[in-house]
């Protein structure tokens, strides 16, 4: 069994990592540690830094995320900003921000970055496309992802899924990748 060691204080990353990943034969442990994030235009890009930066400090193979939600009509807004939007604005500022606004077309981004010391990261990358709600609704996970968003196909906002069938729209294409 491979062992790699996931670098999230997010519980809900760690277990959608370890039901995609372990019955394949990877363990997945995890620390949660800081690592420096750079001011990038792009999720991949801080993945990939962050990823390189963990596997060297800890020596020893890594998985590290960041993921953003993207919203044309607000211009990719918040992006690469999610995380510091969901503690400023929230879902409420979110949807207060498209009023009015006919275009919800949005996307979730996320990019696995795996990284073994002294190597280059490898990245994986999941879209899922969607839709932003015209109002706040779920009971499972929390903020402005699970909230506001929906995706392609459904008719609910991600909270109302529970957690292991919203975790299957989060990145099942990057797991899949890196896997192979």
């Amino acid at each position: 069994m491979k062992k790699i060691t996931y670098v999230t204080g997010n519980w809900a990353k760690l277990a959608s990592a370890k039901q995609a990943l372990e019955p394949l034969g990877y363990e997945i442990d995890n620390i949660k540690m800081e690592t420096p994030e750079i001011q990038a235009d792009d999720v991949t890009e801080v993945a990939m830094f962050s990823a390189k930066w963990a596997a060297n400090e800890l020596n020893k193979p890594v998985l590290k995320n960041d993921s953003g939600l993207f919203v044309k009509s607000l211009k990719g807004f918040p992006g690469v900003y999610t995380h510091y939007a969901e503690d400023t604005i929230g879902e409420d500022g979110l949807l207060k921000l498209m009023e009015g606004i006919d275009d919800r077309e949005a996307y979730f981004k996320e990019s696995i970055a795996y990284c073994e010391p002294g190597k280059e990261p490898v990245v994986f990358e999941g879209i899922t496309k969607g839709k932003i709600s015209l109002e706040s609704s779920g009971e499972y996970g929390w903020g402005i992802i699970d909230y506001t968003f929906i995706p392609e196909g459904e008719e609910k906002t991600l909270g109302n899924f529970p957690d292991e069938e919203r975790w299957a729209f989060w990145s099942p294409d990057a797991y899949k990748e890196l896997t192979e």
